[in-house]
């Protein structure tokens, strides 16, 4: 069980699944790049934020809903939650400015406000969603035994990059040249067996 001060953002969950290199120089050296993708991401999200909460169907739609876990020492904001008349139902969603992807990270961090709803609401939830701005489409996402599991342990990995305070070395591959963080994180210089202290000596001695 963790603290208040044991928290970290759930949105940093999806920096670690895409790459623990970015997930460490977001959050633990504070350095922030943004490229056309992030904008995207951001305008989005700040258009869903800026919405109030409504009634909707017989539903309560809450936006922008603070959200912990010390389960899983985790926090953050759910973009929205849907309250059904059932004391039970509750179906949180999360927006994203891009399309389904085939890996879970979206899903993972869906899972993880999921979980923190539960631990502050008392009682299950099995189902969530995720909205892709580039196809206007929402999927449908069953948080399942496997889900959370693999959810949970994300959390603690997570925990543990930052108890470590150390950011790992850059692994470059195909995603590299669209991450906003490209021309700092210098992966194809750093990645492999050239370290940062031979890289910067050729500098200075004009090789």
């Amino acid at each position: 069980m963790y603290t208040e001060d044991d928290l970290l953002p759930i949105s940093a969950l999806q920096h670690l699944l895409y790459c623990e290199r970015q997930c460490a120089l977001i959050h633990i050296e504070r350095v922030w790049e943004e490229n056309q993708f992030t904008a995207e991401g951001r305008i989005l999200h700040e258009k869903v934020d800026s919405g109030t909460d409504c009634m909707r169907s017989g539903r309560r739609i809450a936006r922008s809903l603070p959200l912990r876990s010390l389960q899983l020492g985790l926090t953050g904001l759910a973009d929205v939650v849907e309250f059904g008349p059932g004391k039970q139902d509750v179906f949180p969603i999360e927006y994203k400015r891009g399309r389904k992807k085939a890996a879970n990270w979206d899903r993972i961090q869906l899972c993880a406000q999921a979980l923190c709803l539960e631990e502050m609401l008392g009682h299950r939830i099995d189902n969530g969603a995720l909205f892709y701005g580039k196809t206007r489409r929402r999927q449908d996402v069953a948080i399942n035994d496997e889900l959370r599991e693999e959810t949970a342990q994300m959390a603690h990995r997570l925990h543990a990059l930052f108890d470590a305070r150390v950011t790992p070395r850059p692994v470059f591959d195909k995603r590299c040249p669209s991450c906003s963080f490209f021309s700092y994180c210098l992966p194809e210089t750093l990645s492999g067996k050239k370290s940062a202290g031979r890289y910067l000596d050729a500098i200075r001695e004009g090789k």
